[in-house]
């Protein structure tokens, strides 16, 4: 073969950093070292891969097609390495929308750890789009989403049933009010998700879409200050039940019951051409023996809730 992993290593490491003096800090490697390398591989094919600018480099049109490629190589050698080395789970990237990482990801990935403690894993927590582009580059080996995907690129499995719920503080009008009429709940002030998490475009779909007058008071990327903000008085939200249990049993939020059916799946996501690693496939394992026999996320057991 007239290419080499060293040379992938390099390829990718300067794409992701835009400039090779920072690639080559990562890598361990002199800056002269990596540019050589860069200029041996595109010059080896006579294909530039960068367009040069100042002293950043951006991927052209051919360098964006070979990346994800690059890395899914990469990705296989490590777990040739792994093999080879008696064992141990190669490197892993996982991706978590905010419920679930908030609420389940960061307790698999320690169990996941403490199990395979020479394993790497890197564990990112975003929204459901930002999850799936990630997935889409190839930058992540799995990902555990709230939100609906239809890119015909993905492949969805399900994993646990969930729900949205609309909430209050005790004090407000409607805690104690049985169940609220679509009336009574286009009247509130809201305190919501904001668009591009899987949260939100479910809330749009069914109560949006019933309530076209909806006031949305405040929007924000995180649960945790969604909770603060209604507490606080300033609206009614709407958020898993999952990140909502803890504060239930303490009774410093209520449920709103309401006649709309905002049921949802927590899903396994992959890139369908995404070689399916003996890491990646441990930790759907342990992430589906985390949840037993529970269907959904009211059934499971957490340490942090009594």
């Amino acid at each position: 073969m007239r290419i080499t992993l060293r040379q992938l290593e390099i390829f990718t490491a300067i794409a992701a950093s835009e400039n090779v003096s920072r690639a080559a800090g990562q890598l361990a490697m002199s800056q002269s070292a990596a540019s050589s390398a860069l200029v041996e591989l595109e010059r080896q094919f006579d294909c530039p891969l960068f367009d040069r600018i100042g002293k950043s480099l951006r991927l052209n049109a051919t360098g964006r097609g070979l990346l994800p490629q690059a890395r899914e190589i990469l990705a296989r050698g490590a777990d040739i390495e792994s093999y080879l080395a008696g064992g141990t789970l190669g490197p892993l990237a996982v991706g978590a929308t905010l419920t679930i990482g908030n609420y389940l990801a960061t307790l698999i990935v320690a169990e996941h750890l403490r199990r395979h403690p020479a394993s790497k894993v890197q564990l990112r927590v975003a929204n459901t789009s930002a999850i799936i582009e990630q997935l889409l580059h190839f930058e992540l080996d799995i990902g555990l989403i709230e939100g609906e995907a239809s890119h015909p690129d993905l492949l969805l499995e399900a994993w646990l049933e969930d729900s949205l719920v609309v909430f209050c503080a005790p004090q407000h009008a409607l805690a104690s009010h049985g169940m609220a009429t679509p009336a009574e709940l286009a009247a509130q002030q809201w305190v919501v998700r904001e668009h591009g998490s899987g949260t939100r475009a479910l809330f749009d779909r069914v109560i949006g879409k019933a309530l076209p007058d909806l006031r949305i008071q405040l929007e924000l990327e995180h649960t945790e200050a969604i909770k603060r903000a209604v507490e606080s008085g300033l609206g009614i939200g709407c958020l898993s039940r999952l990140s909502l249990r803890e504060a239930f049993r303490r009774g410093s939020l209520v449920e709103i019951k309401t006649p709309f059916d905002l049921r949802r799946h927590f899903y396994f996501a992959r890139h369908r051409q995404r070689h399916l690693s003996p890491a990646t496939q441990s930790f759907i394992a342990l992430c589906r023996e985390t949840s037993g026999t529970a269907h959904d996320t009211d059934a499971l057991t957490l340490p942090f809730i009594g």
